[in-house]
């Protein structure tokens, strides 16, 4: 079992894959840190020694912040952004797109669900 940064790693698949189910590392950073373990990308998380899985665990220690570290730095520069009242602060605060995202269409996700317009409420005629 490869327990790398608090994750397990999935065992039947390919390393390099494996890697990014830890917060913070994607496939590119992923083959650069396997690349400086020494371990080849390919190999199935199952067939790993425990040398090779001490030398990932420990060049994904020194690589830098993952997991909850990174977790915490990306909350506390969320909570700075809204603190100091900025544009970027106020679209977190609000619950819509930060980066610039048109939101007259799409944004759903962000946004949430459509409310639903109120049925019971006639238009007053002349």
């Amino acid at each position: 079992m490869a327990r790398i940064a608090g994750i397990d790693l999935p065992q039947n698949k390919q390393v390099g894959i494996g890697l990014t189910y830890i917060y913070g590392i994607g496939r590119s950073r992923a083959l650069v840190l396997l690349d400086q373990a020494g371990v080849a990308a390919e190999v199935k998380v199952r067939d790993l020694t425990e040398d090779e899985t001490g030398r990932i665990r420990r060049v994904v220690q020194e690589a830098g912040s993952v997991e909850g570290d990174l977790r915490k730095e990306v909350t506390q520069s969320i909570k700075r952004l809204m603190e100091i009242g900025s544009y970027r602060g106020v679209r977190h605060r609000k619950g819509l797109p930060v980066r610039g995202q048109r939101t007259h269409t799409n944004a759903r996700t962000r946004k949430g669900p459509r409310r639903a317009t109120v049925a019971g409420r006639k238009k007053v005629g002349k």
